[in-house]
């Protein structure tokens, strides 16, 4: 199982980066420990998660999420999502699953793919399935979640074990989704929306560490700037400047984490110039100066950076 802190992105599409993915089995097993926000990104995989300690809000274009202890959930595939702690004192610890269904589905065009996997997965209207412990049905589904974290890759039939898993899960979310239509029968007319804005994010992730404008911006999507806004606070609820900061300071926690360049340094290859006003936004993101985060992750042992 990875151990996770931060995010990076693929060259093109922007789309996260799964390390270890591989097409003969497209699936990544991540203990996730955060103390700070996770920028907006997507990934065609689905996630299964659940949480071990802390409370994490989870941010899709449909709405905020609270994720407590115990709780757990799916994120659709292409699903924009970001996830912070309720509280920057907040340290979390959480389990993924990220993996295509082509392991649970089988192949492209399949009786079972038709059938059970793209009708969840082409729905505009569900982006996420909160499970909570209070709810009884919910309650058996989050321990089989979580006990799917304790199956180990050295144990025989492994990867047969965790798709029969897997395909179990799947199966008790169509069932919780059948019993609650008309939870997920509201209107999820993002599409259009979504399309642009990761276009736009793209450019940001290109560009960041570049003075832009928000004329850029949305030129960068062929949209006008007051379109531009507007796509932003549909999807994700912040402004392209909010974006743009928050993307800026996590590829700044990479650096941090991953290298000891100098904080001035760091400041201006994020874009941000003046050190002074690099740590000033920084704390308000993290709760902590650039030189406290840098040592708390670089003297965690089991970090690892993705």
């Amino acid at each position: 199982m990875n151990n996770i802190c931060g995010v990076n992105f693929r060259d093109g599409s922007k789309e996260e980066l799964l390390p270890g993915v591989t097409s003969d089995f497209p699936y990544i097993a991540s203990c996730v420990k955060l103390s700070a926000p996770l920028p907006w990104h997507w990934h065609k995989a689905v996630e299964l998660f659940y949480i071990e300690k802390g409370s994490l809000l989870y941010n899709t274009p449909n709405g905020e999420f609270l994720f407590p202890q115990g709780s757990g959930g799916l994120i659709n595939s292409n699903v924009l999502h970001m996830t912070k702690p309720k509280e920057k004192s907040d340290e979390i610890t959480q389990y993924l699953h990220i993996f295509d269904t082509v392991i649970i589905g089988g192949q492209q065009g399949s009786r079972m793919e038709q059938k059970y996997i793209t009708p969840l997965i082409s729905s505009p209207q569900i982006d996420m399935i909160a499970l909570y412990p209070d709810n009884p049905k919910q309650a058996q589904l989050l321990k089989k979640i979580y006990h799917s974290f304790m199956l180990s890759e050295e144990e025989f039939t492994y990867e047969m074990k965790l798709r029969n898993i897997l395909s179990e899960i799947w199966c008790q979310l169509l069932e919780l989704l059948e019993d609650s239509k008309e939870q997920y029968e509201r209107a999820g007319n993002y599409d259009r929306a979504k399309d642009k804005i990761k276009t736009m994010m793209v450019y940001i992730h290109e560009h960041y560490h570049e003075k832009i404008s928000i004329k850029e911006i949305a030129a960068s999507a062929y949209c006008s700037e007051r379109e531009c806004f507007r796509a932003f606070h549909n999807c994700i609820h912040m402004t392209p400047v909010e974006y743009l900061k928050s993307f800026r300071i996590q590829k700044a926690c990479q650096i941090l984490v991953n290298s000891q360049e100098p904080i001035t340094l760091i400041s201006n290859t994020c874009g941000f110039g003046s050190s002074s006003y690099f740590g000033k936004v920084f704390h308000e993101y993290a709760g902590c100066s650039p030189s406290e985060y840098r040592m708390k992750w670089q003297n965690n042992d089991n970090n690892r950076q993705i």
